[in-house]
């Protein structure tokens, strides 16, 4: 005895349900477009009625129709603009107008496929803010957060369309630069902490100055987005201790030529 597949049944009828429902949504938005562009007169004409076919009572039933039609399509406008507001929310850093670290991963891995599937090069600016604990035990948590959004608009502003910025972590930040290899990548890097340690802002009368560390990768093939990134936090790292590292020996340098004279 064979036994009939219920799960299949169910599948169908789900399937045919929902084509259904999706011809019943079409037919609706369809009457609803007609109905906001036409006269009553025209309504029924649309239908395949003329006026005088219709009783009052069919009338005020059919006008009674295309207004709930209306207020559904409304509805259905509102909901599509809430659902991309609420996207945006779950893209967006809290505080800052760029990806959040989950969007800027999952940015990241779509580039990273893209370069391995089509041979084009790209890469990653790993950013570290240089001395934010400074400024915000001198000035405050809120100069913090305007030294924050000033390191963020000269991202914006200084990068191109098609990168992405955004928000890895308190004060860090990534950049992914899209068709560039590692040495366009470095030019980038190189102007753009000229351009942020040169800029200052405004901070209750007085000019603040940022400074910061930045790291560079180029994208490998079957690389994740999680190890890209730490590639280029190690990078930073490594350029971090050698800076540090010429400023001491700098230092030791004019200390025995003061002693010698």
């Amino acid at each position: 005895m064979k036994v009939r597949n219920r799960t299949a049944g169910v599948g169908r009828a789900r399937q045919s349900s929902s084509v259904v429902k999706g011809a019943a949504a079409a037919t609706a938005v369809k009457i609803a477009d007609a109905a906001a562009a036409t006269t009553a007169a025209d309504r029924v004409a649309f239908l395949g009625l003329s006026e005088g076919e219709l009783s009052p009572n069919v009338r005020i039933a059919l006008q009674a129709l295309l207004d709930e039609v209306s207020h559904l399509r409304d509805e259905l406008e509102h909901t599509r603009r809430r659902i991309a507001h609420l996207e945006q929310l779950a893209d967006e850093d809290a505080m800052l107008p760029i990806s959040n670290r989950r969007a800027f991963l999952r940015e990241l891995t779509r580039m990273i496929s893209y370069a391995e599937r089509y041979g084009a090069p790209g890469s990653l600016l790993y950013f570290d803010i240089n001395g934010m604990k400074i400024i915000n035990d001198r000035f405050g948590h809120a100069a913090g957060d305007a030294a924050l959004m000033h390191f963020t608009r000269l991202l914006l502003e200084n990068t191109r369309d098609t990168d992405i910025v955004g928000r890895l972590g308190g004060d860090e930040f990534g950049v992914i630069l899209a068709q560039a290899t590692e040495r366009q990548a470095q030019d980038k890097a190189n102007r753009l902490v000229r351009l942020i340690t040169e800029t200052p802002f405004q901070w209750n009368d007085e000019e603040l100055f940022l400074s910061c560390s930045v790291g560079i990768h180029q994208f490998l093939a079957e690389q994740t987005a999680e190890t890209a990134i730490d590639a280029a936090d190690a990078n930073m790292y490594q350029r971090k201790r050698r800076h540090y590292a010429n400023i001491e020996r700098n230092a030791e340098s004019e200390l025995q030529t003061d002693t010698t004279e």
